[in-house]
């Protein structure tokens, strides 16, 4: 298990952009997709020799992030890559985190599987077990 990258909620997409490449050198990678299970829309930003990050952003006010983001946002989770997703999530579960999204098709990741869990301290992880990320630029 590795992580893949890092989920920061921001209020509008396009100034998260513009702020993650002026303030810290990032690029962004992909173009912008909608997931309309998790009513959100997210670009994934890169710079060599560091991890990704996913920008999220409420595609409208019935997004669960909306309130989050209307507060000012932030980091919302730490993904990480695993080989076989029902054996983590049962290892994770065992282990006391909580299942908050079993694995559905993830629209950033081509419909590739992703889950959502719930760890102390309130950490949202999110399970991927694909390299598969949505349209790069």
């Amino acid at each position: 298990m590795i992580i893949d990258h890092i989920g920061i909620v921001v209020k509008n997409l396009e100034a998260g952009v513009s702020q993650w490449e002026k303030c810290f050198g990032y690029k962004q990678k992909t173009k912008e997709v909608t997931n309309s299970k998790q009513k959100v829309s997210v670009v994934f930003m890169e710079k060599k020799n560091s991890l990704t990050i996913k920008l999220i952003a409420p595609s409208n006010e019935s997004s669960p992030i909306f309130k989050f983001a209307q507060r000012g946002g932030g980091l919302h989770h730490l993904c990480f890559k695993v080989e076989d997703m029902k054996m983590e999530i049962d290892l994770f579960k065992e282990n006391g985190l909580l299942l908050i999204s079993p694995p559905t098709p993830g629209e950033a990741f081509d419909n590739e599987k992703i889950a959502f869990l719930l760890a102390q301290n309130n950490l949202n992880i999110e399970l991927i077990d694909t390299d598969k990320k949505m349209i790069n630029l």
